[in-house]
């Protein structure tokens, strides 16, 4: 049995807070100080996902330019709550998520329609992986995370209001899985129903093009 290192779960819980605090950033400047926050915890985290031979010559990750285009407002509607199992490719094995809801929307004048999922064994996460064109070349070829609530990643992302089904999203914060930047990790990817027809030309770039 292999024994848990304490001051990993330390440091993993000392990541996901300090991600979380990024995302509640506000301000006229509040995009450029998420990626500078980003790009800082990106190269001196001990739980970050670059390679620690590679974090010395880290210079930051890449984004598409800033596109309030790619905030839009959506309804959340009832999905039938149907399981899904995901593949992570990895030693956990498949994922089981519940068919949330339906995010419905708009991007360059074309209906779209994202499925929100959420863990089955893990109460009241809401994830939402997506694909689009702009992959493989322009962004991960796997495709990106639009939020991830249980991950406390969609402050800047998720705007809602009590007791209604509007939100808005953002897609300029859409991000990659860690498994973009090292082989070491194993990510949920978006299933099939989550590949967008239109380009999404807004978050992060690939992490090596």
């Amino acid at each position: 049995m292999v024994r848990p290192d304490p001051v990993a779960l330390l440091d993993l819980v000392d990541w996901r807070r300090r991600v979380g605090d990024l995302y509640r950033i506000s301000g006229p400047d509040a995009v450029e100080t998420f990626r500078k926050g980003r790009d800082e915890l990106f190269k001196s985290h001990p739980q970050s996902p670059i390679e620690p031979d590679e974090r010395h010559d880290f210079t930051g990750l890449k984004y598409f330019p800033y596109d309030p285009a790619y905030r839009v407002t959506a309804q959340m509607l009832a999905a039938d709550g149907s399981e899904l199992l995901i593949d992570t490719g990895g030693e956990d094995g498949a994922i089981r998520y519940r068919r949330a809801g339906e995010l419905h929307f708009r991007l360059a004048g074309e209906p779209c329609r994202l499925t929100v999922l959420s863990l089955v064994q893990y109460a009241g996460g809401l994830f939402v992986p997506f694909k689009d064109p702009t992959a493989p070349r322009e962004t991960y070829g796997a495709g990106r995370y639009l939020f991830d609530t249980a991950k406390d990643t969609d402050g800047l992302v998720l705007q809602t209001k009590p007791g209604s089904p509007d939100v808005v999203l953002d897609f300029n914060y859409a991000y990659n899985a860690s498994c973009a930047y090292s082989p070491r990790w194993a990510c949920p990817l978006a299933p099939p129903e989550n590949f967008l027809r239109v380009p999404v030309k807004a978050g992060e770039l690939v992490y090596k093009s």
